[in-house]
């Protein structure tokens, strides 16, 4: 019974729909026959969706229909001839300043070359100059401001240390480059290169300052070494403070960048540079979407003095300073805390700033506010040197308004690098030292040999990290080899303990690190120095 209602339950569906099926296969017959009547009449016409307004300036016309978001085919294409691949090279010299031969390579026992490398290697062979000093080769990326002048902006880093500079074009001509000048704070560097050999194409700066979060950027870079590469993002914060220098305003972006886009321009979507790509976060060395440019705002006036004077000329107001917390602030009887706290007058400055007094609080500087302590050191470099500017500061709850007459940071630093030198010929410098939960030593071959490292790889090794330290939360280990500390290339482990105690005079509360892999593969670490 059970069953037979079961059948006749599933019988009663199927046999209506049997039915259904044969009366809709006569109407879908029907309107078949009509439909093809009609196509013959008139043939269909493709639609086009008409693209107009926002998307003008990425040179799309009206009426183009478009299978995806709008192409940016034509926008990139009248930029790449401007980007171009850096290239350097380094001779790598030994302690004593001797040129430091290739290493002979490691085969396998029994290999039939064995016998061939073994006389090349020799050290009779490498002492009659058999072996050249090994070269060490680095890539990056560049772009041309000035095609009448051959002028091409990069990174610093990108080119610190080099013996050879050459700037490679899309065409695949290269051209050798002459360093005009560099600048460690901001990691700029100016290159020129001949502009009668090779037909350039300049590209201008554009306003950073009118860049909003959310804006589509546009990257064009060298990355891995792969040549002229576009990538395209947003704009996804602006103002980041990553603690790579005194004068951190970065603009991020996802935008893919990644090792060798540094130095490369950042686009806006009329074709302007309103960034320099510099940085990323990354713990694995590639793109996840978090990179940095240094903003045009920032990079054209250090471009500027470049050119001209081959350096910098920054403004110095000779004091040391402090953020304004919100205990700092209630204790002033502030609303909120706003402004930079004058810790000290600096000796021996160069500056006349007799007017300011510790414990006031800078809250305008020549008319430019100043919300917080990184804001004031920006715009104190911005200021031309010798100038008088007024400085509007609170002192004991009321504002007041002092005159103060610029120094130049420069000869400062110049006058405390040639005092710090003096005092590091009076004691030999320490084979291993420890700073910041971590125990560093030169990088020697025994180091290479244990750590497996690279012999691309050149800084400071890491032979142990204590437990429990930021170091070790910020996954550093034994092995891995400090590249640069504070955007500066360090070479033995008295130099970091140098540029540890120099960042805190400054009042940094951090330090970056570009680290590498015993591999080779680079990433940045910030560790906290106070």
């Amino acid at each position: 019974m059970v069953r037979n209602q079961t059948k006749s339950t599933v019988s009663f569906p199927l046999r209506t729909a049997l039915a259904t099926l044969s009366v809709s296969t006569v109407l879908l017959g029907a309107m078949t026959a009509q439909a093809q009547q009609q196509t013959a009449a008139n043939p269909p016409q493709a639609p086009q969706p008409a693209i107009t307004g926002k998307l003008a300036p990425l040179g799309l016309a009206a009426g183009t229909a478009t299978a995806g978001p709008a192409s940016i085919a034509d926008l990139a294409q009248g930029l790449l001839d401007s980007v171009v691949n850096i290239s350097t090279s380094q001779t790598v010299k030994d302690e004593n300043g001797e040129e430091k031969a290739e290493p002979a390579p490691q085969l396998p026992e029994g290999s039939p070359f064995q016998e061939f490398f073994d006389d090349f290697f020799s050290e009779e062979n490498q002492k009659d100059g058999g072996s050249a000093a090994r070269k060490m080769q680095s890539l990056g990326s560049g772009f041309v401001i000035d095609a009448e002048k051959g002028l091409v902006v990069t990174n610093n880093h990108v080119i610190a240390d080099a013996d050879e500079i050459e700037v490679n074009f899309t065409d695949g001509k290269k051209l050798k480059a002459e360093l005009l000048g560099t600048d460690t704070k901001t990691d700029i560097a100016l290159l020129k290169v001949d502009p009668t050999k090779h037909k350039l194409t300049a590209v201008g700066f554009g306003d950073s300052e009118k860049s909003r979060i959310g804006d589509w950027v546009m990257a064009i870079g060298n990355p891995f070494g792969l040549g002229g590469t576009v990538t395209l993002g947003i704009i996804s914060a602006r103002n980041r403070d990553i603690q790579a220098g005194p004068y951190d305003n970065f603009i991020q972006t996802d935008a893919a960048i990644n090792r060798g886009n540094s130095g490369g321009p950042l686009f806006d979507m009329n074709g302007k540079v309103i960034g320099i790509n510099t940085a990323i976060i990354s713990p694995t060395g590639g793109s996840i979407g978090i990179g940095f440019a240094i903003p045009s705002e920032l990079a054209v006036s250090v471009i500027q003095q470049l050119e001209e004077f081959g350096e910098t000329r920054r403004g110095w107001l000779g004091v040391r300073i402090q953020p304004v917390t919100d205990d700092v602030a209630e204790s002033f009887g502030m609303s909120e805390p706003k402004g930079a706290l004058v810790a000290g007058l600096i000796a021996n400055s160069g500056v006349e700033n007799k007017e300011l007094m510790p414990g006031d609080i800078i809250l305008k500087f020549d008319g430019k506010d100043v919300e917080s302590a990184r804001d004031l050191p920006r715009v104190v470099a911005e200021s031309p040197v010798g100038k008088e500017v007024s400085v509007l500061v609170l002192r004991k709850g009321k504002e007041q308004t002092v005159k103060i007459k610029l120094g130049r940071l420069e000869d400062y630093e110049n006058k405390d690098k040639a005092a710090a030198a003096k005092d590091s010929t009076k004691a030999k410098e320490a084979e291993t030292v420890k700073v910041l939960g971590m125990t560093l030593g030169k990088l020697d071959d025994t180091q290479r040999k244990q750590y497996e490292i690279s012999a691309d790889v050149e800084g400071v090794v890491i032979s142990a990290v204590e437990g429990k330290s930021a170091a070790e939360e910020k996954r550093v280990n034994a092995g891995d080899v400090i590249v640069e500390f504070a955007q500066e290339v360090v070479k033995a482990p008295a130099d970091i303990q140098k540029k540890i105690e120099k960042l805190r005079q400054q009042g940094r509360k951090n330090a970056l690190l570009m680290l590498a892999a015993p591999s080779g593969e680079l990433r940045f670490v910030t560790l906290r120095i106070d």
